[in-house]
Protein backbone atom coordinates (compact mmCIF):
# COMPACT_ATOMS: atom_id res chain seq x y z
CA UNK A 1 0.00 0.00 0.00
CA UNK A 2 1.17 3.47 -0.76
CA UNK A 3 0.64 6.31 1.58
CA UNK A 4 -0.62 9.72 0.40
CA UNK A 5 2.72 11.23 1.33
CA UNK A 6 4.66 9.03 -1.14
CA UNK A 7 2.17 9.52 -4.00
CA UNK A 8 4.19 10.51 -7.14
CA UNK A 9 1.19 12.00 -8.96
CA UNK A 10 0.90 15.78 -9.05
CA UNK A 11 -2.69 17.01 -9.28
CA UNK A 12 -1.61 20.56 -10.01
CA UNK A 13 0.18 19.46 -13.21
CA UNK A 14 -2.59 17.13 -14.48
CA UNK A 15 -4.46 18.23 -17.60
CA UNK A 16 -8.01 17.27 -18.45
CA UNK A 17 -8.35 15.00 -21.52
CA UNK A 18 -10.08 16.66 -24.47
CA UNK A 19 -10.72 14.38 -27.48
CA UNK A 20 -9.58 15.81 -30.78
CA UNK A 21 -12.25 16.82 -33.27
CA UNK A 22 -12.63 14.40 -36.19
CA UNK A 23 -13.88 15.82 -39.51
CA UNK A 24 -17.07 14.15 -40.86
CA UNK A 25 -15.30 12.70 -43.91
CA UNK A 26 -12.82 10.85 -41.65
CA UNK A 27 -15.47 9.14 -39.50
CA UNK A 28 -15.75 5.35 -39.88
CA UNK A 29 -18.42 3.91 -42.15
CA UNK A 30 -21.80 3.25 -40.54
CA UNK A 31 -22.15 -0.41 -41.50
CA UNK A 32 -25.50 -0.88 -39.78
CA UNK A 33 -26.95 1.97 -41.86
CA UNK A 34 -25.53 0.48 -45.05
CA UNK A 35 -26.94 -2.96 -44.19
CA UNK A 36 -30.31 -1.36 -43.42
CA UNK A 37 -30.40 0.23 -46.88
CA UNK A 38 -29.44 -3.04 -48.59
CA UNK A 39 -32.07 -5.07 -46.70
CA UNK A 40 -34.69 -2.35 -47.25
CA UNK A 41 -34.14 -2.39 -51.00
CA UNK A 42 -34.18 -6.20 -51.02
CA UNK A 43 -37.45 -6.15 -49.08
CA UNK A 44 -39.06 -3.86 -51.65
CA UNK A 45 -37.61 -5.42 -54.79
CA UNK A 46 -37.92 -9.10 -53.91
CA UNK A 47 -40.92 -8.69 -51.58
CA UNK A 48 -39.31 -10.43 -48.62
CA UNK A 49 -40.95 -9.55 -45.33
CA UNK A 50 -37.96 -10.72 -43.34
CA UNK A 51 -35.63 -8.34 -45.21
CA UNK A 52 -37.90 -5.41 -44.40
CA UNK A 53 -38.04 -6.33 -40.71
CA UNK A 54 -34.26 -6.76 -40.57
CA UNK A 55 -33.86 -3.36 -42.23
CA UNK A 56 -35.99 -1.76 -39.50
CA UNK A 57 -33.84 -3.41 -36.82
CA UNK A 58 -30.64 -2.13 -38.42
CA UNK A 59 -32.21 1.33 -38.78
CA UNK A 60 -32.86 1.39 -35.05
CA UNK A 61 -29.29 0.29 -34.34
CA UNK A 62 -27.90 2.91 -36.67
CA UNK A 63 -30.10 5.59 -35.12
CA UNK A 64 -28.81 4.75 -31.64
CA UNK A 65 -25.14 4.76 -32.73
CA UNK A 66 -25.37 7.89 -34.90
CA UNK A 67 -22.16 9.95 -34.95
CA UNK A 68 -22.69 12.50 -37.72
CA UNK A 69 -26.20 13.90 -37.46
CA UNK A 70 -26.59 15.30 -40.98
CA UNK A 71 -25.20 12.44 -43.10
CA UNK A 72 -26.36 9.56 -40.92
CA UNK A 73 -29.89 10.93 -40.60
CA UNK A 74 -30.24 11.04 -44.40
CA UNK A 75 -29.09 7.44 -44.72
CA UNK A 76 -31.28 6.21 -41.85
CA UNK A 77 -34.37 7.99 -43.17
CA UNK A 78 -33.83 6.50 -46.64
CA UNK A 79 -33.40 3.00 -45.20
CA UNK A 80 -36.48 3.43 -42.99
CA UNK A 81 -38.55 4.55 -45.99
CA UNK A 82 -37.49 1.49 -47.98
CA UNK A 83 -38.22 -0.81 -45.04
CA UNK A 84 -41.67 0.67 -44.39
CA UNK A 85 -42.48 0.68 -48.10
CA UNK A 86 -41.47 -2.98 -48.26
CA UNK A 87 -43.69 -3.88 -45.29
CA UNK A 88 -46.65 -1.96 -46.70
CA UNK A 89 -46.36 -3.62 -50.10
CA UNK A 90 -45.88 -7.05 -48.53
CA UNK A 91 -48.79 -6.88 -46.12
CA UNK A 92 -51.27 -4.65 -47.97
CA UNK A 93 -50.27 -5.04 -51.61
CA UNK A 94 -51.49 -7.60 -54.12
CA UNK A 95 -50.55 -11.22 -53.50
CA UNK A 96 -47.53 -12.71 -55.21
CA UNK A 97 -48.36 -14.55 -58.43
CA UNK A 98 -47.11 -17.94 -57.19
CA UNK A 99 -49.09 -17.96 -53.93
CA UNK A 100 -52.51 -17.89 -55.65
CA UNK A 101 -51.76 -21.13 -57.48
CA UNK A 102 -50.50 -22.88 -54.36
CA UNK A 103 -53.63 -21.95 -52.40
CA UNK A 104 -55.79 -23.22 -55.28
CA UNK A 105 -53.92 -26.53 -55.49
CA UNK A 106 -54.04 -27.06 -51.73
CA UNK A 107 -57.74 -26.21 -51.70
CA UNK A 108 -58.51 -28.69 -54.46
CA UNK A 109 -56.50 -31.43 -52.73
CA UNK A 110 -58.32 -30.92 -49.46
CA UNK A 111 -61.73 -30.94 -51.21
CA UNK A 112 -60.84 -34.25 -52.94
CA UNK A 113 -59.83 -35.71 -49.58
CA UNK A 114 -63.17 -34.69 -48.07
CA UNK A 115 -65.09 -36.27 -50.97
CA UNK A 116 -63.26 -39.57 -50.45
CA UNK A 117 -64.21 -39.61 -46.77
CA UNK A 118 -67.91 -39.22 -47.64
Amino acid sequence: MSSPVNDPRQPSVAKRYVPSAVPPQDLPVDYSGLIAVVFGIAGVMFRYKLCSWVAIMFCAQSLVNMKNLENDLKQISMAMMFAIMGLVTNYFGPARPGTQKIKFVLGSISSKMEKRKL
